[in-house]
């Protein structure tokens, strides 16, 4: 591909670009930035539209009291709850175990403050769902 057809299609990741490979004035191979083509853009919105309906499938359950808060906090960062673990050093039964409502209720402070340190929030953020 020519330098000047590196697509420039805005999509999702406008504001981020991709580093593609293209053919300069010389006939050399260079790196060219682009911000997306259409068939990636349109990937893009599909999974961001699936990431936002499960989303609001876990704020629903959170409000209804069979998941945790911490439920919504993991998928608003896209993580399982093996990586959750990982991260905060619990283990997998105990993360697991915490998605129980009732469980998360009765936490800890210093396993609350693990989990507020890792998202980066406040304990009052962790414990709610907007």
């Amino acid at each position: 591909m020519d330098k000047k057809e590196v697509p420039q299609d805005n999509g999702v990741l406008d504001h981020w670009h991709n580093i593609q490979y293209a053919v300069d004035e010389n006939g050399r191979y260079t790196l060219v930035p682009s911000s997306g083509w259409e068939a990636a853009n349109i990937a893009n919105y599909q999974a961001w539209g699936i990431i936002e309906e499960r989303l609001s499938q876990v704020i629903e359950k959170v409000s209804a009291g069979d998941l945790s808060p911490l439920a919504y906090h993991m998928e608003k960062n896209l993580m399982d709850i093996g990586l959750l673990a990982k991260y905060v050093r619990i283990s997998r039964w105990r993360v697991k175990r915490h998605l129980r409502t009732d469980v998360f209720r009765r936490l800890p402070l210093n396993v609350l403050e693990r989990y507020a340190k890792f998202f980066n929030i406040s304990i009052e953020e962790l414990q709610k769902v907007p």
